[in-house]
């Protein structure tokens, strides 16, 4: 999916810790920037399928959808409504700079609370659009909370939550996500159904349900101990620590937090670090990774839906009706994810789906290559539910695979001195490539017609190849022995894991930095010797 996030675990291992109310209640609290997220998703390709909507801000699709000269694949093809709905992502990409900064420099709650605001803004303006410049300010403006929400509410979730269930919890925000998109799809299938033109005002206007409740919990959450250790707000950092941990052995933990920070500042240059040899395995892996999630043709189904089912000849309430389905068996999908990525491991999960979207894409092209004409006027019945059936096949293999360990992967290579670095770097790549889908698609139908299940096969051919053979298993693997048990013995990786060549520079914290003897030895910002490997 779409930037559902970026969960940045730390470095530590087992620590004692009960699941507390505090940590519950805040982490569905924060999730609902998912779910904002996942809305904001499904509810474009819903309004932009109803014809009064079309009529008041597209007009020329209105028309061309109602000519009969008109090929089918091209009834939609309009720059304008493609930005409508690429607009958000080209905002969220813009802001996702910002909102780096303000993470960082005020904390997690603070950077929700902003991204609440411009939820809340965002949905005024579009509710009451009166023209198109008024519609895609809002769109901006919402555009604006998702790039504040995707960098702080998957770290909220990861730094708050215990160990042992960070992983579950990371998957819970893109859950939310599929959740929002199911909404977003039942309630355009029911105010489409709305006598008077302004079923799409509903539309939009119920995305301030989430908005409101990502503002509210932002006022009542705590920030994490570790942003406010990060900010130099040691006692409340260890307090909050307490609190959400439920005990007071909490020394091991927050001595961990300690050094995790004092090491993080050292780190002068992070973008510069994160282009160094040794740091080039796990930058490839996560930027191949958020380009072959846009390339699976998933925001393609998500983003137009109704307007993809539309145009197969399903008429408008049939068209809305399929997408709920596919937003229901996203959702449920996901939840598959949460139970089998700690059992089975990320690479057969990625690999299997790899098999189960190529077939069903290929197939999709072959039927509607021989059956939907350019001036076909419906789908038969027996081919209508086969194509929606290949849709959900294809939809359950990604939610199960792409969706969640698009961004859970990145997440668990990273090391420490490189994972701020890395994460922007990953949610930035991942929403310039969902604005590049989601301005296109509808010209790519238009022109290649049927063969768009072709062209988004192929890329699924491409990235199963490589995950077989470039991206290494990760399950189970503690983040500080990733390198040792991870790329140093991967046939190709290993390769650039060069820490142990006499006068090669390995992290790049500071100008200070030195490598004695061939060793792994540096010098800190204190003066002193230490070690690197064993920050990672």
């Amino acid at each position: 999916m779409p930037a559902g996030g970026f969960a940045a675990p730390s470095a530590g291992g087992d620590f004692e810790a009960k699941i507390t109310p505090i940590v519950i209640i805040s982490c569905i609290m924060a999730a609902t920037g998912g779910l904002m997220f996942g809305y904001d998703v499904g509810v474009s390709g819903g309004v932009t399928s109803m014809d009064p909507f079309l009529k008041k801000f597209f007009p020329v699709v209105y028309r061309k959808q109602h000519e009969e000269l008109e090929s089918n694949y091209c009834k939609y093809d309009n720059q304008g409504l493609q930005l409508f709905t690429s607009s958000l992502y080209l905002a969220g990409l813009t802001s996702t700079f910002f909102a780096s900064y303000t993470t960082r420099s005020f904390g997690r709650k603070a950077t929700m609370l902003i991204a609440g605001i411009f939820f809340i803004v965002g949905v005024v303006l579009n509710t009451a659009a009166q023209d198109l410049a008024m519609l895609i300010i809002g769109r901006i403006l919402l555009g604006c909370g998702v790039g504040f929400a995707n960098q702080a509410v998957p770290l909220f979730l990861s730094e708050i939550a215990p160990t042992r269930i960070r992983g579950g919890l990371n998957i819970l925000f893109q859950l939310n996500v599929t959740i929002g998109i199911l909404f977003a799809n039942l309630v355009n299938y029911g105010t489409a159904k709305i006598k008077g033109g302004w079923g799409w005002r509903v539309s939009l206007g119920l995305a301030g349900i989430p908005a409101v409740l990502l503002t509210v919990g932002s006022l009542l959450v705590v920030d994490t101990p570790n942003s406010l250790i990060e900010r130099g707000r040691l006692e409340e950092g260890k307090a909050v620590l307490r609190k959400i941990r439920g005990t007071d052995k909490i020394e091991p933990e927050y001595q961990e937090l300690l050094e995790a920070s004092r090491v993080a500042k050292l780190v002068k240059h992070p973008f510069r670090n994160l282009m160094q040899r040794r740091n080039r395995p796990q930058l490839i892996i996560a930027v191949a990774l958020q380009i072959f999630q846009q390339f699976t043709g998933i925001n393609a189904i998500m983003f137009y839906a109704p307007v993809l089912f539309d145009t197969l000849g399903f008429g408008s309430d049939a068209s809305l009706y399929s997408a709920v389905i596919t937003g229901a068996v996203n959702v449920l999908s996901t939840l598959v994810s949460v139970y089998s990525v700690d059992k089975v491991g990320r690479r057969l999960l990625l690999l299997e789906a790899g098999v189960q979207m190529f077939f069903s894409q290929v197939v999709i092209a072959i039927i509607l290559g021989i059956k939907v004409k350019d001036h076909s006027n419906n789908l038969h019945t027996g081919y209508a539910v086969l194509v929606v059936v290949l849709v959900c096949t294809f939809v359950a293999g990604f939610a199960w695979s792409w969706g969640p360990l698009g961004w859970l992967i990145p997440s668990e290579t990273f090391p420490l001195e490189t994972r701020s670095a890395g994460q922007s770097v990953t949610v930035c790549v991942n929403l310039l490539f969902t604005f590049v889908i989601a301005q296109s698609f509808l010209s790519m139908l238009c022109h290649l017609k049927y063969g768009i299940f072709l062209f988004f096969s192929g890329w699924v051919f491409i990235m199963s190849f490589f995950v077989l053979f470039l991206l290494p298993e990760t399950k189970n693997i503690p983040i500080e022995e990733m390198t040792e048990r991870v790329w140093k013995k991967h046939w190709l990786w290993k390769r650039f894991m060069d820490d142990h060549v006499e006068g090669f520079p390995v992290f790049g914290y500071n100008d200070e930095e030195t490598v004695v003897n061939g060793s792994d030895k540096k010098r800190d910002g204190y003066g002193n010797g230490f070690d690197p490997s064993s920050q990672l």
